[in-house]
């Protein structure tokens, strides 16, 4: 029977699910977000609205696109996914100027409000 659903797969394995990828879905939350952001807190005409808008979009394209080509090239797959790594962290580091330049604190991984919300999303039946 095993071998009977391989031969059903054909040649080029099943690929591109990328809206079921959690990856996907975060960073489709993190560009809509970027957008709302970026226009309430720059001036209309502000170089870095484009800046980290592009980037949002690049992280979340890019694992799309890596999400295609991994039924062909599983090299290809991971530059597009180191792609869409890069980009989000250069959107991190712009969130973290924007904080840094208007004297907002900065949370680490320790401090105790991330640590409240990760505790938050580990409950298993939290409604939030």
């Amino acid at each position: 029977m095993e071998e009977k659903e391989k031969n059903n797969e054909g040649f080029i394995p099943k690929h591109g699910g990328y809206r079921n990828l959690i990856t996907y879905q975060k960073a489709e939350i993190i560009y809509d977000g970027t957008i709302y952001f970026t226009r309430r807190a720059f001036k209309k005409y502000d170089r870095t609205i484009d800046q980290m808008v592009q980037a949002a979009r690049s992280g979340k394209q890019n694992i799309a696109e890596a999400s295609m080509a991994s039924a062909t090239s599983k090299e290809m797959e991971i530059k597009l996914t180191n792609v869409a790594r890069a980009s989000l962290e250069e959107l991190k580091i712009d969130y973290e100027d924007f904080l840094r330049k208007n004297t907002y604190e900065i949370w680490g991984k320790d401090h105790r409000y991330t640590q409240r919300f990760s505790e938050l999303n580990r409950t298993p039946n939290a409604t939030h």
